[in-house]
């Protein structure tokens, strides 16, 4: 069994909320600083997506080099989600099966695909709702689009 209860809050939203200090990990491991690049196994759709989403949430402390395996499954379902969605689109709702009319398949991998999108976007912060409980701190001088880091 599972565990029970939400989703466990990060250390640095712990502090912004005033948490009690004894529910307070202090001694969180901290990701070193490297470089942050896309899985050379990635997938061509896959990295395009990368290449969109990666720099700001790094600019903005969310992506680490210890995160790179789990958003690049964020990408990979985004990229199923949407050669799935072409498939449907270019196609009927219902196909020609072996025992007469059946859903498309396309659209179960679709909806497997959006699943594992939205699960993994939330983690990130990719979503409004998710964001709304994101602060960070934000540099008025940078013109280029960058969030700020994320305040701890």
């Amino acid at each position: 069994m599972g565990k029970r209860g939400p989703d466990a809050k990060p250390t640095a939203l712990r502090i912004l909320h005033g948490d009690r200090k004894d529910r307070i990990n202090d001694a969180e491991p901290v990701p070193p600083t490297s470089d942050i690049t896309c899985p050379d196994w990635a997938s061509g759709q896959a990295r395009g997506i990368w290449e969109r989403l990666a720099p700001g949430l790094e600019a903005s402390g969310v992506l680490t080099a210890w995160d790179t395996d789990a958003f690049l499954v964020l990408c990979e379902a985004l990229a199923r989600y949407k050669s799935a969605t072409q498939l449907v689109n270019g196609s009927a709702l219902l196909v020609q099966g072996g025992s007469g009319l059946m859903k498309n398949p396309a659209l179960q991998i679709q909806a497997e695909a959006e699943r594992t999108f939205l699960t993994f976007a939330s983690r990130f912060g990719l979503t409004p709702s998710d964001r709304q409980s994101i602060k960070v701190e934000v540099n008025r001088d940078d013109h280029t689009g960058a969030a700020g880091r994320l305040l701890s």
